[in-house]
């Protein structure tokens, strides 16, 4: 097995002890592991949808004031049905968005999002 050496801010190494803590890990390597497979299971997800998808986009994005999601939302319009924003505590933001796109440019509006690092949380639920 490699080693290899990682710099975190605090706010994550304390969310890589709670994932610990949760799934009752062994150690921090142990959780890294954890959302490795996490993250590479949406990826392959992602990656396999084919043909037209429907669904459900759902972000919480980090800050109100940020028009980072406004771009991505301008430049897939067609591709946005319907769309929800509401506001949350600490300047957060919800949107909520029924997805009607071939796969390709869904994939590459996921791609766009999780590229900023300014999505605290990001899922598609396919119908």
């Amino acid at each position: 097995m490699g080693i290899i050496s990682i710099s975190l801010n605090e706010e994550s190494i304390e969310a890589l002890d709670d994932i610990q803590t949760r799934f009752g890990l062994k150690g921090r390597s142990e959780a890294v592991r954890r959302a490795i497979n996490a993250a590479r299971a949406e990826a392959e997800f992602i990656e396999g949808l084919e043909g037209m998808v429907e669904g459900v986009l759902i972000i919480v994005k980090k800050d109100h004031s940020d028009p980072w999601m406004n771009l991505i939302q301008a430049k897939h319009e067609n591709e946005i049905k319907t769309q929800l924003h509401s506001h949350l505590k600490n300047h957060k933001c919800l949107e909520v968005m029924v997805i009607s796109s071939e796969a390709e440019k869904l994939s590459l509006m996921l791609k766009e999002i999780y590229s900023t690092g300014k999505a605290d949380y990001v899922t598609f639920v396919k119908s």
